[in-house]
């Protein structure tokens, strides 16, 4: 058992989910991954459910009944890491917008440097966008920077979704109130984490878009995150 758990949500991923599996294994650090699988009807938990045979000890595998948001798949994932006792926990998306190459440089940021939470970041050194469409860039970028003029916390990627917590933040962060799904689901567990003075790096990284498969973006998401953070903003810090 690794001390790191690479946690993977899955809607219809698979012309990702096995290419993915195989670059984190190949890392030169020891990674375990967890699937979280919303039932697709591709057949992405069979993909993985095959692969567990070849890493019955690193791959595991939790099916869900139905695709109920990315913020509880992650949820789901949390606890389950949790409960098993890995120290680093991370969240990676399954269509190679994080490079796996970036695992161990946002490992090394919370096991050596000893933050409490790093983010794979796309806007802390300029904007490292690959393949996007200049009207999704100049939204995501623009959605941070009013996140943090309305929140007023210190990150530059509020809504990355490539990041990596010690397991005692994620035990803090209170999971079963997290009220958000999408895009604010990854503003809100950051906005707590730095209302309870953890620690938070981020790691400049460059985010390519995917090349298979379909874009989980959708308008409510990208609502709920603009009026989600307003009412962060006013509510302070929920219990």
């Amino acid at each position: 058992m690794s001390d790191a758990l690479v946690i993977i949500p899955t809607y219809n991923e698979k012309d990702n989910i096995a290419q993915i599996i195989s670059a984190i294994f190949s890392q030169k650090k020891k990674f375990d991954i967890l699937v979280v699988d919303d039932n697709s009807p591709d057949g992405t938990a069979t993909i993985v459910t095959n692969l567990i045979k070849e890493f019955p000890e690193r791959l595991h595998l939790e099916i869900r009944k139905g695709k109920s948001g990315l913020g509880t798949a992650y949820i789901h994932g949390f606890k389950w890491a949790i409960e098993r006792k890995y120290d680093f926990i991370i969240e990676m998306d399954a269509d190679f917008s994080h490079n796996p190459k970036d695992l161990i440089r946002l490992y090394n940021a919370c096991k050596k440097d000893d933050f409490d939470v790093s983010i794979g970041s796309r806007y802390s050194q300029g904007v490292n966008v690959v393949n996007w469409p200049m009207k999704r860039v100049l939204l995501s970028y623009f959605a941070s920077k009013y996140v943090r003029f309305v929140t007023g916390i210190p990150v530059h990627d509020t809504t990355a979704g490539f990041v990596c917590w010690k397991r005692n933040v994620l035990e803090s962060l209170q999971l079963d109130k997290i009220k958000f799904v999408g895009y604010a689901f990854q503003i809100e567990m950051k906005f707590k984490a730095w209302k309870r003075k953890f620690k938070i790096k981020e790691v400049s990284v460059v985010f390519t878009d995917r090349t298979r498969g379909e874009s989980k973006m959708s308008g409510n998401i990208i609502s709920e995150a603009l009026f989600g953070v307003i009412k962060m903003r006013f509510n302070g810090l929920p219990k």
